[in-house]
């Protein structure tokens, strides 16, 4: 019989065919709308479109930062609408589960099935052996955390801990400051010192990169902190390249040395903030010197750093996700942040920090989709390997996967695909791509992009929410998370009227529901795909003069319940028997994995040349980087980028892009930190050697053809 392809997935034809609308009679037209993808920019955009096909995605200049320009992920991201791996309409599979052998069916049949199967399972074995599992970096407040909520507490699922990114930072933010706004990026060309610790604007928040350099050229004190040397001697005056997970006591150095010094603002302290001594206690053990030798970098050069931040005014630190993802990172966020409070550095423009900036709006979606009696178990989303293979109670019979693609995304990625691979597994997944995680469904679901669907964007790093607004049709056969939410509680008989919705309410509802700094949405310009700027009383928030804590009680917590029993507590990694660190951050080429079909065709490892050269290893060698959980074989990039000791593979990569079939993922943990259970991704240890073994247990090959 014959087939069609599309990407590594099959189908075999049927009566149901692949039909696009025709817009033939489509004239030029030019659409504004936001951007949603996972990044803090969120920039306004004018989307050009001629005869049903986009012909140019720009950057609007009605958005304060945005300025004209957008990063070319986004200016290229037609290249997804119009890819051969697009999925054009609902598919069932028919072959062995990560073969991407499927037939299509209608939507009628898809929601039927659904419904039918989770019905069973619920009747079975519970609600909450169901899990919906989804992130929504990329996504707005109608397409995520909306009625795809509302349909699973109506079924009484499991929930789901999201936790891949974000969890210690928000739960930090949110216990000390209660996710104050923070210092807008277009303050910071007023800094003196900007200290940019576990980010990297080159990759992701581009637009902070002008205000970067302006701020240099008018005298500022630029540093990073980062294993990876992003920012170039040109750009920073000092870069220091930590040891993953060691944030903590270079934090804690910087409060015993300025504290021994006199430094610390007792007044500031004294009236607005509370629980400093766990905190002190804690730097009392870190010296320079000690801590300088645990993070690998030179003590005077660490002493150089805290001295400049303490003498500067104003100065901003940029603390980024970055410093999060291992161990200790909840508590190192805590420690870096605490920074400008120990030092009086709030009260003036661009003086404070800059984390999330999202705490500014207040969305009351309680009010149009009241999920609160859903009470059921939560699962945290970084086990996901755990809880497919080795079980829980009750057993997780039904995975729901939309907004993400865990199958190259989550740690322990032999466990994840194993996990998948269960035919007793009834796995939904939604997506605009045939990604590696809807290899391994049962039904995929085509879903539109963000220029075919409606949407409400919430910056989390300028201060504007923005409206999305389709600039297209939806390709095929495609449909909106609401949509497909809607219809799915429809057809489980659930009566909330939400559920008969359509897009257009949706977001006028949402709209009516959401304050910014306490200003009322305008629903008309979110529906026109305009973005809406904050009115705070001085244009942009001055941290302590315009804007104070959002705790219960307005000051700052140094101490935060979130940091557990033992908060400020460093943990050193223990010896695995692999020497090198691995790091696996964004590039400038993915966002997280959205992209990943087109726009980064191979993975290589960033190693420096003082590991390179004693393993034999030259650019471009065929190597194999492996540890006890599984091995990724690439091409290797030998750079002195990456500092001695660590190397670097770029989340979000796709199967495809290796030689085995592995991405990063296969050599993470699954462990997760005591604050706000996150992933700790560069807890990761591993060695590399050059060329690779015969293909064995992490083989792509044998993944797919697992029971």
């Amino acid at each position: 019989m014959a087939s069609c392809r599309l990407g590594r997935a099959t189908f075999r034809p049927s009566a149901i065919q692949l039909r696009f609308r025709d817009m033939s009679d489509m004239t030029t037209t030019t659409t504004t709308t936001t951007c949603p993808l996972d990044c803090p920019d969120s920039c306004a955009l004018e989307v050009s479109v001629e005869n049903g096909a986009v012909q140019a995605i720009r950057g609007s200049r009605e958005h304060p930062v945005t300025a004209g320009f957008i990063c070319s992920k986004v200016a290229r991201f037609s290249r997804r609408v119009t890819h051969h791996s697009r999925i054009g309409h609902p598919l069932r599979r028919v072959g062995k589960k990560g073969r991407g052998e499927f037939e299509p069916l209608s939507w009628d049949e898809a929601i039927t099935v659904i419904a039918g199967r989770l019905k069973d399972v619920a009747a079975r074995w519970g609600g909450e052996a169901i899990l919906p599992y989804h992130y929504g970096g990329s996504n707005g407040l109608m397409t995520d955390g909306f009625l795809d909520d509302l349909f699973f507490a109506r079924l009484g699922a499991s929930r789901l801990a999201k936790t891949v990114c974000a969890a210690p930072a928000t739960a930090v933010a949110v216990g000390m400051y209660g996710k104050m706004a923070g210092v807008a990026f277009e303050d910071y060309v007023h800094a003196k010192c900007i200290i940019v610790w576990g980010a990297n604007p080159k990759a992701s928040n581009i637009h902070l990169v002008p205000f970067l350099r302006e701020a240099k050229k008018r005298g500022a004190f630029v540093a990073a902190v980062d294993p990876i040397r992003n920012l170039s001697a040109a750009e920073a005056d000092l870069h220091l390249a930590v040891k993953p997970g060691t944030d903590l006591p270079v934090a804690l150095a910087i409060v015993k040395l300025l504290r021994e010094e006199g430094r610390l603002d007792d007044h500031f302290l004294r009236r607005h903030a509370k629980s400093i001594d766990p905190l002190l206690e804690a730097a009392d053990s870190w010296p320079l010197g000690r801590a300088a030798a645990e993070a690998g970098i030179a003590p005077r050069q660490l002493e150089r750093m805290a001295r400049v931040y303490g003498d500067s005014t104003p100065a901003v630190i940029r603390c980024g996700w970055g410093v999060e993802r291992n161990s200790n990172g909840g508590q190192a966020v805590a420690a870096i942040l605490a920074l400008p409070a120990l030092l009086g550095k709030f009260g003036v423009r661009g003086g404070g920090y800059t984390l999330s900036n999202s705490g500014a709006v207040r969305a009351s979606i309680a009010r149009l989709c009241d999920v609160s009696d859903w009470s059921t178990r939560v699962i945290n989303m970084t086990q996901l390997g755990e809880v497919l293979c080795n079980g829980c109670e009750p057993p997780v019979k039904s995975l729901f996967v939309y907004n993400c693609n865990p199958a190259v995304t989550v740690p322990d990625q032999n466990a994840v695909l194993r996990g998948l691979a269960r035919e007793d597994l009834f796995t939904v997944v939604s997506d605009q791509v045939m990604t590696d995680s809807a290899m391994y469904a049962d039904l995929v679901l085509p879903a539109t992009t963000f220029l075919e669907h409606r949407d409400i964007r919430v910056s989390y790093g300028n201060y504007i929410v923005g409206g999305v607004k389709p600039a297209l049709a939806p390709r095929g056969e495609a449909r909106s998370n609401t949509q497909v939410f809607a219809a799915l509680g429809r057809a489980m008989g659930f009566t909330d009227d939400a559920f008969r919705w359509d897009d257009e309410t949706c977001q006028q509802r949402v709209s009516g529901a959401i304050e910014l700094a306490g200003v009322a949405a305008d629903p008309a310009l979110l529906a026109q795909g305009r973005p809406q700027r904050y009115e705070f009383p001085d244009r942009t928030p001055i941290q302590f003069a315009t804007v104070l804590p959002l705790t219960s009680d307005g000051k700052i917590d140094l101490c935060p319940a979130a940091l557990g029993d033992e908060p400020y507590s460093y943990r050193p990694l223990e010896s695995s028997g692999y020497p090198l660190g691995l790091v696996s951050p964004a590039t400038s080429k993915l966002i997280s994995s959205t992209l990943g079909e087109f726009n980064f065709p191979e993975l290589t490892v960033s190693i420096n040349p003082t590991d390179a050269t004693p393993r034999h290893i030259a650019s471009g060698d065929e190597v194999r980087v492996f540890n006890e959980l599984g091995e990724v074989v690439c091409a290797a990039h030998v750079t002195a980028k990456v500092r001695p000791g660590v190397v670097l593979i770029p989340k979000g990569a796709w199967r495809k892009s290796s030689r085995n079939g592995m991405t990063a993922t296969a050599l993470c943990p699954a462990a997760v930190n005591v604050v706000g259970g996150g992933a700790c991704y560069n807890d990761a240890r591993v060695e590399v050697e050059r060329g690779s073994r015969e293909r064995g247990a992490g083989s792509r090959e044998r993944v797919l053809t697992s029971p």
